[in-house]
């Protein structure tokens, strides 16, 4: 059986209802899984319509929901309607939507209805509008699916990074980094990467907070108090961890597939590890939330409001994002 991934609307102002449908009409796509779209079914018909891509969608109450062949399933959660779209613009509807179609696809893969879950790119502003106070889907998807320790983790061809805060503001970024959140993020990503990727005895590098991982204390104390007895923390418990590393220097020097080093980066923060890996694999980087109870992958990217609407978006981190959620079921199901 091929897996039931759904594929969430995402904000049906942006391009997420474009990627997604561009996505799907590729053969490759429908040959390894069965979608199942999760949103409006009038905004994905309008959209189907608009990029011509020609996608036979069927309405059903549910996943599990019998289709002809050839049909894509679409669970409509939103009665919304080509009335609703404001091509470009952040609005409280198309947050509602998100914010519905996310709690219901999580419900769906919590029930076994669905294998996996693909988010759509979503509007922080709009989803905040329609009243989800979260910071962003990964947090979101943690308090729906009750998951307790959940690790975001970025992936772009051969380079895998896990971070330690996610979104935070800068000036909060040292006082949420202890001993036991990196202790605990170093588990949830060596345990993704056994259970999800595959690799039976990952090696994990660790970078420092600070410029230089510190300078021993002269920039900074947090490598010499935090960060290294984490690190010696987690090899006690049988975790291969190593740092902390200067950031600066340690992505120009790090060695790709068959001869790497390491099989993920775990970065302190947001920006320090996700621009050396938009750098790498801006157009097919993924974001995956290792730890959550499901599986949950994204495409590494926004709404792009400026350009919704104009048929020139890039399917290539959705189809990476559906390709990795597909790779794991199936690493999963090796193990089961």
């Amino acid at each position: 059986m091929k897996p039931r991934i759904g594929i969430t609307i995402g904000d049906f102002n942006g391009i997420g209802p474009e990627v997604i449908l561009k996505s799907l009409a590729s053969a490759r796509v429908r040959k390894t899984i069965s979608p199942v779209l999760i949103g409006s079914a009038e905004i994905f018909k309008f959209y189907n319509k608009k990029f011509k891509t020609k996608i036979d969608l069927k309405v059903v109450s549910t996943p599990s929901d019998n289709t002809a062949q050839g049909e894509i399933p679409v669970v409509n959660v939103y009665n919304g309607t080509e009335k609703n779209i404001q091509l470009g613009k952040t609005a409280p509807d198309a947050g509602v939507c998100a914010g519905i179609a996310l709690e219901r696809t999580v419900q769906f893969c919590l029930q076994k209805q669905l294998d996996a879950m693909v988010t759509g790119p979503t509007s922080k502003e709009a989803l905040h509008y329609a009243g989800y106070n979260f910071p962003g889907q990964t947090e979101m998807l943690a308090m729906f699916s009750r998951s307790e320790r959940v690790t975001m983790m970025l992936i772009a061809k051969t380079l895998r990074v896990g971070l330690v805060t996610i979104h935070v503001p800068i000036r909060q970024v040292a006082e949420n980094i202890f001993l036991e959140r990196v202790v605990e993020k170093l588990e949830t990503v060596a345990f993704s990467l056994k259970n999800d990727f595959g690799i039976s005895a990952p090696n994990i590098a660790v970078l420092g907070l600070n410029p230089h991982a510190g300078e021993n204390g002269a920039i900074g104390s947090e490598e010499k108090e935090i960060i290294r007895p984490a690190i010696e923390k987690a090899r006690t418990k049988g975790i291969n961890a190593s740092g902390p590393f200067a950031a600066d220097g340690f992505f120009a020097t790090l060695k790709p597939p068959p001869k790497a080093d390491y099989d993920a980066v775990l970065a302190m923060y947001h920006d320090q590890g996700l621009i050396p890996l938009k750098m790498q694999g801006f157009r097919d980087g993924v974001n995956y939330s290792a730890g959550l109870k499901i599986i949950r992958t994204s495409p590494d990217h926004g709404t792009a409001y400026n350009i919704a609407g104009k048929g020139v978006a890039d399917p290539g981190s959705m189809l990476a994002a559906i390709d990795l959620a597909q790779t794991i079921v199936t690493n999963r199901q090796k193990k089961s």
